[in-house]
């Protein structure tokens, strides 16, 4: 199957890489890059030579996060229309969570918004030294709903309420601290350090990796339907809201927001 905004590739191990390839956007999320992830997802669950993933990218950054004229496309959109859209994402997002091979993070650049999300839904992140991290939906008067319950999952509530709500940036360091990156490294390193993390799992049964997988999810933090709901209409009720507009308008605008001293 021929992609457009990802790439998949499977060696003679069994190890596939997804990488995000959007990389004059910065791989920021738009409704078909969202789409092609999911699509990969399910194909590699059928796939029984598939060992493990490496979920990674293109370019200078991990993921930007949602595209914002995907964003600014929900201005004029009714409720429905909004959720819809909300859903591809966290439709996306729920198919790496639940994917049944292990998923290996290997972040080569900065993540914000839904790439801190992409990130929460791998079972082990190795990032480079100095890339910058970032929920920085609040700055433009949306919030991190549909990445919700996968970075509250990963990071715990009191950790994740140092960084979900203020909008600044953090350094691997901190995400680390976070619960959100387990290894760093220089570039250099990057591949080297990946590859220690995939070997284990040429070593072990795949039915019980998937299994153990399984168990670990259900034994973690609840997020089903009717959670993805939830956050889907937290997040159309922000559209609904004038600093939506105003923070999506000034960010085009190339203005401050009228909240910013």
């Amino acid at each position: 199957m021929t992609f457009q905004y990802i790439q998949l590739t499977t060696d003679n191990r069994g190890v596939t890489t997804l990488t995000l390839d959007r990389a004059d956007k910065h791989n920021a999320l738009n409704a078909d890059m969202c789409d092609e992830i999911k699509t990969a997802a399910q194909m590699i669950n059928q796939d029984q030579n598939i060992r493990a993933v490496i979920l990674a990218a293109n370019g200078k950054s991990f993921c930007a996060g949602g595209d914002l004229a995907w964003m600014r496309e929900q201005f004029d959109a009714t409720r429905e229309v909004r959720i819809a859209e909300a859903k591809r994402l966290a439709n996306m997002l729920f198919a790496l969570n639940t994917l049944k091979k292990p998923l290996i993070g290997k972040v080569q650049g900065n993540a914000f918004g839904g790439g801190i999300g992409m990130m929460s839904v791998c079972d082990v992140v190795v990032s480079v030294e100095g890339a910058k991290f970032g929920l920085t939906e609040t700055k433009l008067g949306l919030i991190p709903a549909t990445i919700s319950p996968y970075v509250l999952a990963r990071m715990g509530e009191d950790k994740a309420r140092r960084v979900f709500m203020s909008a600044r940036l953090f350094d691997t360091k901190e995400a680390m601290a976070l619960n959100l990156v387990a290894k760093s490294c220089s570039a250099d390193e990057l591949d080297a350090v990946v590859e220690t993390e995939v070997l284990p799992y040429l070593q072990t049964a795949p039915g019980a990796v998937a299994r153990a997988k399984q168990l670990a999810r259900a034994l973690g933090p609840r997020i089903d339907e009717e959670v993805i709901d939830f956050t889907v209409n937290q997040l159309a009720d922000c559209w609904e809201d004038p600093e939506a507009h105003e923070g999506i308008s000034a960010f085009f605008d190339k203005r401050k927001a009228n909240w910013v001293e």
